[in-house]
């Protein structure tokens, strides 16, 4: 009987057959082009959608945050996701089936919110906000959240999917490449849906909008099919690691008293809330922050995003193979919190002096900072998790991830509307918003310095033993 002192360790390489093929540096870059349409996506549903429904129609910010962080508050469903694809096969795969048709029906839905939005925009010009008007938000946060549930089929599964592929000496090499092309989806698909979108005016703006919305989303699924063509096949262990295990699985009660051993869950679930709220209340008002305060136009509100994305990916990359290595996870993740919120102290300055090129130069500054945070986060989150119950701290933290970034979407839009009933001036109302994001990630702070993996891996593995033990028994 094993000391209930120390975790039980992961299979090692060695219960894998030497004859399956490692994961390679190719193979690697492709399964980032899942991330990358993700990224893409992301920047078509809450940039360009977003900029449209505020500063385009006019529909009020606290509804349009409101109804896109549906597409969040749908994120426990990933953990039944997750458990489905663990226990069948869907057209002879446990991963890329899903992947597939997850992607392929996020594609449809995100033509099918904009639709919606048309619809919406009507109701409100003609009736006003009437019954009918916001029967059409019902509706509209309903496809959001059909839209939600589409990415969570798609994004739980390839996730899975990473870890199936992947052995312990490279895993961290192929989330930093795939959470690396997510960065680059976000600036590519802002520099696309940019370019797709130049000399729109209201006349076209419905025809430009609904292009986009199939060409975009057309692209991304095919970049998901070329990305996990034969991965799972050639590459995955899943068979393999389950015959080593005996087909024994931690059941869900016991899996939420692995997740309750320790306090330090509590701490970092905390610490990732208030750090993405931190990060992302900017997203929904970034694009209208440009074009109300600097008069930019569609095209080149959206255009923003590569700064900051550029920025993010060249600072994620000096975070895993230099700063975290030489400094450390905690710290590094301090330094990048505290640098983001100098940035959000700097953007209203930005508005003040009206120069777009200081925007442009905040919000690279923005991204450095966002990558070095974002990188030692990860780093810090595969810490903490256990071997054994990977795929449910997983979905903790990705449920940590999911309500934050739903709350920060819904807080960013009516923070936005409390600071113009409050301040009544545009510069002061963005402000506010950037201010409470800047007080956010102080908090975010201050909570990390609670978090210790050193007693996180003991108690955990504590109770995961212990869950083994009743299992064999």
């Amino acid at each position: 009987m094993a000391s209930r002192d120390l975790p039980i360790p992961p299979p090692s390489a060695e219960d894998i057959p030497a004859h399956l093929p490692r994961l390679n540096l190719f193979t690697m870059f492709r399964l980032g082009l899942v991330q990358m349409g993700l990224g893409i996506m992301a920047i078509l549903m809450l940039g360009v959608l977003n900029r449209v429904m505020i500063q385009e129609l006019a529909i009020p910010a606290t509804i349009v945050g409101g109804s896109i962080a549906m597409y969040q508050l749908v994120a426990p469903a990933r953990i039944l996701f997750g458990q489905m694809t663990d226990s069948r096969t869907f057209l002879g795969y446990h991963r890329t089936s899903y992947i597939w048709l997850g992607s392929g029906l996020f594609a449809v839905m995100a033509f099918v919110a904009v639709q919606v939005v048309w619809q919406l925009n009507r109701s409100a010009v003609a009736t006003g906000w009437s019954g009918t008007t916001y029967g059409w938000v019902a509706i509209l946060a309903l496809a959001f959240a059909v839209y939600g549930l589409c990415i969570s089929a798609t994004s739980t599964p390839f996730f899975a999917l990473m870890v199936d592929v992947s052995d312990e000496d490279n895993r961290g090499k192929l989330v930093g490449i795939v959470w690396s092309m997510l960065t680059l989806g976000v600036g590519g698909g802002a520099g696309l849906s940019a370019g797709l979108l130049r000399d729109v005016t209201a006349e076209t703006l419905q025809g430009s909008i609904n292009r986009l919305f199939v060409l975009v989303p057309g692209v991304v699924f095919l970049l998901v099919i070329a990305a996990t063509w034969g991965v799972e096949k050639k590459y995955s262990r899943l068979p393999y690691r389950r015959r080593n295990q005996g087909n024994n699985r931690i059941t869900f009660r016991e899996g939420i008293a692995i997740l309750t051993a320790s306090r330090q869950t509590g701490y970092f679930f905390t610490f990732l809330v208030m750090l993405i709220l931190g990060m992302f209340m900017q997203q929904p008002i970034l694009e209208p922050f440009g074009g109300e305060v600097f008069g930019m136009s569609l095209s080149q509100t959206t255009a923003l995003n590569i700064f900051w994305s550029l920025g993010s990916l060249v600072s994620l990359s000096l975070t895993g193979f230099w700063l975290v290595p030489k400094f450390g996870k905690k710290p590094v993740a301090k330094w990048g919190c505290l640098a983001m919120a100098v940035c959000f102290l700097l953007l209203p300055l930005t508005g003040f002096l009206g120069q777009v090129w200081l925007l442009q130069f905040a919000l690279v500054l923005f991204g450095l900072a966002l990558g070095v945070a974002t990188g030692s986060s990860i780093s810090l989150m595969l810490d903490l998790t256990t071997a054994e119950t990977a795929g449910t701290f997983t979905g903790l933290w990705g449920l940590a991830q999911a309500f934050s970034q739903a709350g920060s979407s819904f807080l960013g839009g009516a923070l936005l509307d409390l600071g113009r009933q409050a301040f009544g001036v545009p510069i002061f109302a963005y402000g506010f918003v950037f201010y409470v994001e800047a007080a956010a990630l102080v908090i975010a702070v201050i909570l990390l310095r609670r978090v210790d993996v050193a007693e996180f891996r003991t108690q955990a593995g504590k109770a995961v033993q212990v869950a083994m033990e009743g299992d064999l028994s």
